[in-house]
Formats: structure tokens, sequence, C-alpha cells
């Protein structure tokens, strides 16, 4: 279930505005020190986790990350600063460059888009998960254990574990 959010609200603004900051100063120098201070934003970073530089996300306080995960260049993450908004990764995950995980919307209805409310959904992926490079992962979104996602697919649906899906919607393409 999507749970609406105002991400103008002034306690929010401030706090995407740190995680911005803290962002642009990974980007601009990969260092160790600011690779800490971007894991310091999670909710749990586990042991061996490797970001590479171009990491984004507009909160991260309800982000999860498990162990020795790699992040590749260039990683979006649209994530909310509420529990229905948090982005879980497992352990031992392969996140491809220029990989998004939106976990929020706007309404599709132009009445209730004037509010400028947004709409917040978990996105969960399992473990030993391979996601392809340039892959866009929308909001309630599962990928269950050792799934992999083909390069260049939106992921619109859950993802069953042990299965290859591909394409724009990403589907089934064989099972591991």
């Amino acid at each position: 279930m999507n749970t609406k959010f105002n991400n103008l609200d002034k306690s929010y603004l401030e706090l995407r505005k740190t995680a911005h900051e803290t962002c642009r100063l990974f980007s601009k120098s990969p260092s160790k020190g600011n690779l800490k201070r971007i894991k310091s934003l999670f909710a749990i970073c586990s042991e061996g986790v490797i970001i590479e530089a171009g990491f984004h996300c507009d909160y991260g306080s309800q982000m999860q990350i498990g162990d020795r995960t790699f992040i590749n260049i260039n990683c979006t993450v649209l994530d909310a600063p509420i529990n229905e908004g948090a982005i879980s990764i497992g352990d031992d995950c392969l996140i491809g460059p220029n990989v998004q995980l939106l976990a929020v919307s706007h309404a599709i209805e132009p009445k209730q888009r004037l509010q400028k409310e947004n709409f917040a959904a978990p996105i969960t992926i399992g473990n030993n998960v391979w996601i392809g490079a340039g892959v866009i992962v929308l909001a309630g979104v599962a990928i269950g254990d050792n799934a992999v996602v083909g390069a260049g697919s939106i992921v619109t649906k859950n993802v069953a574990e042990n299965t290859v899906v591909a394409g724009n919607p990403a589907v089934k393409i064989k099972d591991i």
C-alpha cells in the first residue's frame, strides 16, 4: 500500500538537503571518510559494503544494506523518511551502474498531484541478487533471493526468487 507524505515539509527539506550534500561530497571525493558519511545516513549498513562514486539518495534514514553488497557508479535512490519508503538490499547483491531505486512517486490524478504530496512504498531486494546496468525498480517491488534483472529493465512487479527477468516492463525469461 502506498503511503502519502509531503516532501516539501520544512523538516523533510532539511533532511534531504543534508543527505544531498553528503552525497555530493562523496561524488566529488569518494574517500573512505566520505564513504563513511554516506553509510552513516543509512538505518543499517553491514560489513563489506562497497559504494562507488555518483551515489545519490534523498534521505537514507530508512535504507538497509546487507553484507558484501556492491553498488556501482551513479546509483540513484529516491527513498522516503518514513517506513513505507524504506529500501532494503540483502547480502551479496550486485547493483549495476546507473541503477535507479524509486520508492517514491506522485499521484496520477491531476488534482491530487497539485497537492504536491508524494506516495511511498518499500523496495525489498533479497540476498545474492544481481541488478544489471540501467535498471529502474519502482515503488512497492520485492525482488527475491538469487534473482537476476537484465540491464535496462524496468521492474514494475515483484520478481520471484531464482529467476531471470528483463524488459520494459520486466518479465520472466527463465528460472535459474
